[in-house]
């Protein structure tokens, strides 16, 4: 239930959009960016990491919007759930194993990162464009994640499928033009 006043009691992300636009239109610019711009994350890697971060937080709205836009971009439906019990045992490339160790840490335990963290990023053989990255997503998702949770928005699994289709097809940007 929204907690905003100005919306209306099952409200979703797209309504607090709506009725804050002047900060909504500068989130969503640097939303297609991380998200759909030039990266060595795929955007199937860009959004498991939001999915992934949401769910260490217990985003339900964020968690279910962005695993479902991984699954649109071909990520296995499995992966998730063995993804935020193990990150060693889930059914992800290699890899990306010490990438998504670092975005828990981070996530979980921001205090405790070292540079021993980071070197095993770099030794899977990502380079400091990818760490950034990734750390970027983290970081915008830690941010979302209060937001859509201080605000109130949730949403369930109908919705969940229309928003990562849109997000899919449309991107962040498709999301803007929705604004006005």
């Amino acid at each position: 239930m929204a907690f905003l006043k100005s919306l209306p009691p099952n409200a979703v992300l797209l309504e607090l959009f709506k009725a804050f636009p002047e900060t909504s239109k500068a989130l969503l610019a640097y939303h297609e960016i991380l998200m759909r711009g030039p990266s060595p994350l795929t955007a199937a890697e860009r959004e498991l990491i939001a999915a992934f971060v949401s769910g260490l937080n217990a985003c339900h709205y964020c968690h279910g919007v962005h695993e479902a836009t991984a699954r649109q971009f071909g990520v296995n439906e499995a992966t998730m759930g063995s993804l935020l019990t193990d990150v060693g045992a889930a059914p992800v490339e290699a890899r990306l194993k010490p990438l998504l160790g670092y975005v828990r840490k981070l996530t979980l335990e921001p205090s405790r990162m070292t540079r021993d963290d980071a070197d095993q990023v770099f030794a899977a053989g990502w380079d400091d464009r990818a760490l950034h990255d990734a750390v970027s997503v983290c970081a915008l998702f830690n941010f979302m994640n209060r937001l859509v949770s201080g605000a109130g928005i949730d949403a369930g699994g109908e919705y969940f499928a229309l928003a990562a289709k849109r997000l899919h097809d449309g991107g962040y940007g498709g999301l803007a033009k929705l604004l006005g």
